[in-house]
């Protein structure tokens, strides 16, 4: 049988083979330009202020080794009484060279910068968030302690110039906890900040300043808790960042009787629930059997896996330095600070808190003996 001739397969034609393809770039639709843009405008910002920091962070390590170099060259080695000839004689180069900011009283602050600051290693740190501006405003710091306190507060909660000038304006070392202890335990909590660790004693402060609230006159403390609420983003940058709020008038059921909790926190840093009670009167003991409860329920029934147990803080208008201390409250993860609804003078404010400091050192100084002789 004669085999029957193959016909070739019909090439399509050029037309026919992109129908498809010009049919798909018709069904894409036109370009969403506002949404474009906004990418674009996105991806240029995050390149600037990556520029930005790392321009900060080199003009504030270039301050860094200039004082260092004139600290080292200059100024030591029994040729200090030259220093301010040798000061004015470089002001007048440098600016002449490079313009602005080498200014004799800028070169003196460089120099007190590479005094205040003498490892570099935590200036390189600590100038991936602060800029040289911020450290204007470090400098006059005469505490070591309490600058460097407000220098790792501001790297870990990202404090602009303007608020870590009301930081320290508002005296917040002096009313940390932390501030209360001896030297040494301050320096090694300064550490753990470094590290990356925050404990208590660095979170809670005595007094909180609650001025914005603007209280006047006789008012309840459901007057006071509504107002926080009202100014809770104020109220969060008085408690510090780290804090997110949770719950108002938190029902706690115990046996046949229902409590209420007035405010409940939740600490990203310390991982941890802040009970807060408020108090319009003075502090008495009674309210620490209270906030015991509270504590012992949110730890039994909503503290999550991983989270340590929960923190008290009791909020009075005024508070016994005696009676808090007798009462052990640190063993009982309960903290005492009074608030301030309208600032007294700073002179005062600072007179009080400073006794309030001595207060303290003088009590821990007395009980050390008595812990080295029961050892």
């Amino acid at each position: 049988m004669k085999k029957a001739a193959q016909v070739p397969a019909r090439r399509p034609s050029r037309r026919g083979a992109t129908a498809p393809a010009s049919a798909a770039r018709g069904q894409a639709g036109p370009v969403d330009e506002a949404a474009l843009l906004g990418d674009l405008r996105t991806l240029v910002q995050s390149a600037r202020q990556r520029i930005a920091a790392a321009a900060y962070a080199t003009q504030t390590l270039l301050c860094w080794h200039v004082g260092r170099r004139l600290a080292q060259e200059h100024l030591q080695g029994g040729r200090a009484a030259y220093g301010k000839q040798i000061l004015v004689t470089v002001s007048r180069e440098l600016t002449a060279d490079y313009g602005r900011g080498f200014s004799y009283a800028e070169l003196a602050r460089m120099i007190q910068f590479t005094q205040a600051f003498p490892d570099e290693a935590i200036v390189v740190t600590l100038s991936q968030q602060l800029s040289w501006s911020h450290f204007h405003a470090l400098l006059p710091i005469k505490d070591p302690l309490a600058r460097d306190f407000y220098a790792e507060m501001c790297r870990i909660e990202r404090w602009d110039v303007r608020t870590l000038r009301q930081k320290i304006a508002g005296m917040l070392y002096q009313r940390t906890a932390l501030s209360k202890r001896p030297d040494a335990v301050i320096a090694a909590e300064i550490g753990k900040l470094r590290g990356g660790q925050m404990s208590p004693d660095t979170v809670f402060r005595d007094p909180y300043l609650l001025d914005l609230l603007g209280l006047q006159g006789a008012y309840s403390e459901r007057d006071l808790e509504s107002a926080i609420l009202r100014e809770i983003e104020g109220v969060l940058l008085e408690l510090g960042v780290g804090f997110s709020f949770v719950a108002r008038q938190k029902r706690i059921s115990v046996g046949k009787d229902d409590f209420h909790l007035d405010l409940l926190f939740f600490h990203r840093h310390l991982r941890r629930l802040i009970a807060v009670e408020l108090k319009l009167e003075s502090f008495q003991p009674a309210h620490v059997g209270q906030m015991e409860l509270y504590l012992r329920w949110l730890d039994k029934h909503e503290r999550a896996p991983g989270e340590d147990a929960p923190i008290g803080l009791i909020l009075c208008a005024d508070a016994d330095a005696e009676q808090v201390e007798l009462l052990q409250l640190d063993a009982k993860s309960i903290r005492v600070s009074e608030y301030l609804t309208a600032l007294p003078p700073l002179p005062l404010l600072r007179r009080r808190l400073h006794e309030a400091i001595e207060h303290a050192r003088e009590q821990a100084a007395r009980r050390l003996p008595a812990a080295e002789g029961e050892a």
